[in-house]
């Protein structure tokens, strides 16, 4: 390796330049070569007395370490004056058995230091970087997540079953005891008849004819109330729906008298053939009386995909117990209308659908009666004109009432939907309230659509309630007649 002293006149060893002496190793020497014994420094140890006193550095560390800040600092102030900053190398003495001393392995390593440091600082293509190694970890309690934690609850299965109500989903509450049963076993657990139907779909018109043809073994008749006169004997029909929709049934006509009625009835829906197959047929077989409610006798429910809707077939399917013991009373359809510049409050009464039948023979003569309640105070009484013999009417009639803007708030409208009779008073069949004393959330809602929206009609559907329910809830209700 190149000397570091070289003999003065005296006889004594001087120290040469030591920055010039490592701008010459620079260019011969790489920075891996031990500038003492011109050996790789990972192929030979004769530098590296220990551990602690040589330290290897890369071209890019991740983190400067303070012994190498410090010592660039101090090259830098001593660049103007080398040899005044500098430490004077002494002369190197070898030990007998040939190994350098600890002290020249310190003053060595100390060399290579500043040597390394020097060749940082001049070097401007490789900058040294200081680049903060990045964290990986749970963070300390100081310092603050970036999103904050969200509380879950622990998953209990008991819990999550525990909200469901099964009766929700099922056609009755004994739906899974039915379904292992036999129409013979069905008949002699709950003896109440037996229905005979048949369907069949037609491909080229694209409808499902449904044909109630008759019943028989039907239980004798049930008053909830003791006001049925005759109790040997039932009045029976029959309502066809498509589940889920319940609204858009059919119904035949009341045979008198009879605990084996025929119908012989044929009544179609129109509906595509791959809906067909997605509904529910629901046959409700139903007691007429006049004077009480009409009881549900039992009912009959075929699943359209598990029958062969183009050949078509009749079965005789025994009667279940009915969740629903009383029948709907039907729908009304109302069309509200307010003007405020001529304090008018115009009705349009358009039509109903599936309304009670009031008549064994005819169905039902009805008619829609209008009445003004102003407060507690019956103002205004109005009626539509009576239909004939159906239980589907249309009466499309317009009704206009007086009512000033101011007293609008207070104003109530109450609907009674009568069966026409000749010979007694008119037979009830539902009422609704509409206003300040709404008999139900449908008709509030209606309420506050028509206030919202002056010189606008807005119609809306209404299912027709008894007469105590309406007295129950609406003070308006107990004002008429």
């Amino acid at each position: 390796m190149l000397g570091s002293q070289l003999p003065s006149q005296d006889g004594q060893l001087e120290p040469l330049n030591e920055g010039f002496l490592s701008r010459i190793s620079d260019l011969l020497l790489c920075r891996w070569t031990c500038r003492h014994c011109c050996q790789k420094c990972y192929e030979s140890s004769c530098c590296q007395s220990s551990e602690d006193e040589v330290e290897i550095l890369g071209p890019f560390p991740a983190q400067t370490p303070p012994w190498l800040m410090a010592s660039r600092s101090s090259d830098k102030d001593g660049d103007s004056v080398h040899t005044a900053s500098e430490v004077p190398l002494t002369p190197r003495t070898n030990s007998p058995d040939g190994r350098r001393s600890s002290s020249d392995t310190s003053k060595s390593t100390y060399s290579l230091t500043r040597r390394i440091s020097s060749l940082e600082s001049r070097r401007p293509s490789s900058p040294l970087i200081d680049i903060k190694p990045i964290e990986f970890g749970v963070l300390s309690a100081k310092k603050e997540p970036i999103q904050p934690s969200v509380l879950r609850r622990t998953y209990n299965p008991d819990d999550y079953f525990r909200k469901f109500e099964p009766h929700l989903y099922s056609l009755d509450s004994n739906s899974d005891d039915v379904d292992s049963l036999t129409d013979e076993e069905i008949l002699s657990k709950y003896q109440l008849g037996m229905l005979h139907f048949s369907t069949q779909y037609d491909l080229l018109h694209n409808h499902l004819t449904v044909r109630v043809i008759e019943a028989r073994d039907l239980p004798p008749p049930i008053s909830h109330d003791g006001s049925r006169q005759d109790m040997a004997h039932s009045n029976p029909y029959v309502k066809i729906c498509l589940l889920p929709d319940q609204k858009n049934s059919k119904q035949t006509g009341v045979k008198r008298k009879t605990q084996k009625p025929v119908f012989e009835e044929r009544y179609t829906f129109e509906i595509p053939f791959l809906e067909a197959q997605r509904r529910t047929l629901l046959l409700t077989v139903v007691d007429f009386d006049k004077f009480s409610r009409h009881c549900v006798i039992g009912k009959v429910s075929v699943p359209l995909c598990e029958v062969d809707l183009v050949k078509g077939g009749h079965w005789w399917k025994a009667l279940i117990p009915s969740s629903q013991n009383e029948v709907e009373l039907g729908e009304l359809l109302l069309s509200l209308n307010y003007l405020p510049s001529a304090g008018r409050l115009n009705v349009d009464v358009i039509r109903a659908k599936q309304l009670l039948q009031t008549d064994v023979s005819q169905g039902s003569d009805p008619f829609v009666k209008i009445q003004l309640v102003h407060g507690l105070k019956l103002v205004k009484t109005k009626k539509t004109s009576f239909l004939r013999g159906t239980i589907d009417p249309f009466y499309n009639e317009s009704f206009s009432f007086k009512v000033p803007q101011e007293e609008l708030e207070n104003a109530s409208l109450v609907f009674t939907v009568f069966g026409h009779n000749m010979k007694s008073s008119n037979d009830f069949i539902g009422r609704i309230v509409i206003g300040q004393y709404s008999s139900g959330p449908s008709e509030t809602n209606h309420w506050r659509r028509m206030l919202n929206t002056h010189r606008t009609a807005v119609e809306q559907w209404h299912s027709l309630r008894s007469r105590a329910e309406c007295d129950r809830v609406s003070p308006a209700s107990l004002e008429v007649t």
